[in-house]
């Protein structure tokens, strides 16, 4: 569990809150799903883009009748959304017999800063099964990224990270593919938020072909779940085999495969990113 003490900066307090902390601290009031982001948990100017979707995610299960499991989380990142107070708004699109989809934004008053859809089903009987196979995890040394502040976001201190192969950032390289390590400094129980927080950590790879630091942004970003339940993994030993797919213009398109520790396939990421250099 991390440390909850605080650190003023003058501005916002630097506390590390746990991610299964800042979830359970959410309530309902007057229509809207209320919590706090602490700085702990910011990427820049905005709140991670991982924890964005899973504060999402949990107003989503408020307006869930019944406990069906996640198949797919679909996001708009469209402003920043500040540390401190964060509000949102959600609501059913459709409950259907088999599927229902959920509507969730993070707001500011009257303007939309994130928006996200969630499609949630109960198993259905089908012949056909196609399960991913992990490959043979790299034969390099592993770099462990541990948190530094002022040159990391300071999310990357809720997270224990090896860089398992492919290049780093800032080096310059025309690797288009990274193995990573993920694990998430939590308590647990694992949770689909805790999936969502662990599949967005990778930064645009985009960035190794760079040799000097520059911002990025996520623009979209879907998951698809390839499990029916998380509930029994453990918090740490997550494979995330990330790929750069296609780059120009500024925009990228990258997609990460999530293996839970046990090897078995998690979820499928896929990001829309823009790059500032």
């Amino acid at each position: 569990m991390v440390s909850s003490a605080f650190r003023n900066t003058g501005a916002l307090a630097v506390y590390a809150m746990n991610f299964s902390d800042l979830l359970r601290s959410m309530v309902q009031e007057d229509g809207l799903w209320h919590a706090e982001v602490p700085a702990s948990w910011l990427q820049g100017r905005s709140a991670f883009g991982g924890l964005q979707a899973a504060l999402m995610l949990r107003a989503m299960r408020g307006e869930l009748a019944a406990a069906l499991p996640l198949r797919a989380f679909q996001t708009a990142f469209v402003a920043p959304v500040p540390g401190g107070p964060v509000r949102l708004r959600a609501r059913a699109l459709r409950v259907g017999k088999n599927v229902t989809q959920i509507e969730a934004r993070i707001v500011e008053g009257d303007t939309t800063l994130a928006l996200g859809v969630g499609v949630f089903g109960q198993a259905r009987s089908s012949l056909v099964r196609v399960t991913p196979t992990r490959p043979p995890d790299p034969s390099k040394e592993p770099i462990s990224l541990s948190y530094v502040e002022d040159l990391m976001p300071t999310f990357h201190q809720n997270f224990d990270v090896k860089w398992l192969d492919g290049a780093m950032l800032y080096t310059g390289s025309t690797s288009t593919k990274a193995v990573i390590s993920v694990g998430i400094r939590d308590e647990g129980p694992m949770t689909e938020e805790h999936v969502l927080a662990i599949a967005d950590w990778p930064p645009p790879l985009a960035m190794s072909f760079l040799t000097e630091p520059t911002n990025g942004s996520s623009v979209t970003w879907t998951v698809e779940m390839l499990t029916e339940s998380v509930s029994s993994l453990p918090m740490s030993g997550y494979r995330l085999d990330a790929e750069l797919v296609a780059a120009g213009n500024g925009y990228t398109s990258q997609s990460v495969m999530v293996w839970g520790p046990d090897g078995s396939p998690v979820a499928l990421s896929r990001q829309s990113m823009v790059i500032f250099g």
